[in-house]
C-alpha cells in the first residue's frame, strides 16, 4: 500500500529543510551526515533545499555514515572527525524503525563534541528499542513489527513509499 507518494514526499523535504533551517538559525555550518544508499540521497535532497533556502552564509556539507555492521567492523564516516568537532551534525535515514542503525551511527561522534547532533527522517516509526529520539521527520507511523517501510528515492522517477 502507498503511503506517500511523489508530490507528498517533495513537499515533506521542503518542509524538513524550512524546519532545519529554523531550529539551527545561527549555526555557521550544517553537516548533514547520510547513513549508507537511502540515508545518502536523502541527505542530498535535503541539502539541494537546504542550499535554495539558505539566505545567510551557512556552509552546508554532506557526509556518508556506514554503521551496516557495527558489532563486526569500524563505523565509517567519510571526513575526519576533527573536521566535524564544533559543528551541528544532522544524521539523516529514510526510515527509522528501532533506531539501532541511527543509534550506532553515533557512536565515532562520541570520540568529540559537536554543537550539537539532531536526527530527520522521511518515516518515522513507533517501536524504538534504542534511545533515539527523531528531531525531523516527514511522517510518523504506527505500525506492527512485521510490516516494512519500502523508500523509493534512489533511482526512481517517481518517489514514493509504501507500506508492506
Amino acid at each position: 500500500m502507498q503511503i506517500l507518494n511523489d508530490r507528498q514526499i517533495k513537499q515533506k523535504i521542503q518542509r524538513l529543510s524550512i524546519e532545519i533551517l529554523e531550529q539551527n538559525i545561527n549555526a555557521e555550518e550544517i553537516i548533514l551526515a547520510g547513513i549508507n544508499n537511502n540515508g545518502m540521497v536523502f541527505a542530498r535532497l535535503l541539502l539541494e533545499h537546504l542550499l535554495v533556502l539558505s539566505a545567510k552564509s551557512i556552509t552546508l556539507t554532506r557526509i556518508q555514515i556506514n554503521p551496516a555492521n557495527p558489532t563486526q567492523s569500524d563505523i565509517h564516516i567519510e571526513m575526519p572527525l576533527e573536521k566535524i568537532e564544533g559543528k551541528t551534525i544532522i544524521i539523516v535515514d529514510d526510515v527509522a524503525n528501532t533506531g539501532r542503525t541511527i543509534f550506532y551511527a553515533t557512536k565515532p561522534l562520541m570520540d568529540i563534541i559537536p554543537s550539537k547532533i539532531e536526527v530527520a527522517v522521511l518515516v518515522d516509526r513507533k517501536h524504538k528499542s534504542f534511545p533515539i529520539k527523531v528531531d525531523y521527520m516527514g511522517m510518523t507511523l504506527a505500525t506492527t513489527l512485521k510490516e516494512h517501510i519500502d523508500v523509493k528515492i534512489q533511482d526512481s522517477n517517481e518517489f514514493a513509499v509504501y507500506l508492506r
